[in-house]
């Protein structure tokens, strides 16, 4: 299987409910390194994967609507902890509506069997989502 990663990140601010949080009940910033990983098992007639460009393209537009804003304010997601891994299962479903509309070219939809968002939040720390895509 053939991978192809771009990569992007967020800025955000947001808090937690549940003592489980502790401090992390109070808003609090994060800044997010976002990867998006595609897979195909074989390349198109180009000898590719998808094109990088659009990949970096499609990213930066999912993640603009989190970009710079208290997630705790954003529609629908004030009521939701909007965790690390929560965060990285939304972006997997903007960007799998993107794949399904051919954003990434025509006749891509169904070329891709599988991808994964990660999320980096700290050197240490990060958490994905991974699905099919069929």
């Amino acid at each position: 299987m053939y991978s192809l990663t771009v990569q992007d990140h967020i800025m955000i601010a947001h808090s937690f409910k549940g003592e489980i949080f502790g401090p992390a009940q109070r808003v609090h910033g994060a800044t997010f390194v976002v990867e998006w990983e595609l897979r195909r098992a074989t390349l198109d007639r180009y000898g590719l994967i998808a094109d990088i460009g659009l990949m970096r393209q499609l990213l930066r537009a999912a993640l603009d609507d989190l970009d710079y804003r208290n997630l705790d304010e954003v529609e629908p997601l004030k009521d939701t902890n909007t965790t690390t891994e929560f965060l990285a299962g939304l972006i997997f479903e903007l960007l799998k509506g993107k794949i399904a509309a051919e954003a990434l070219g025509p006749q891509t939809a169904g070329s891709f069997p599988s991808m994964k968002i990660t999320l980096r939040e700290s050197p240490v720390a990060w958490a994905a989502y991974e699905a099919s895509l069929s």
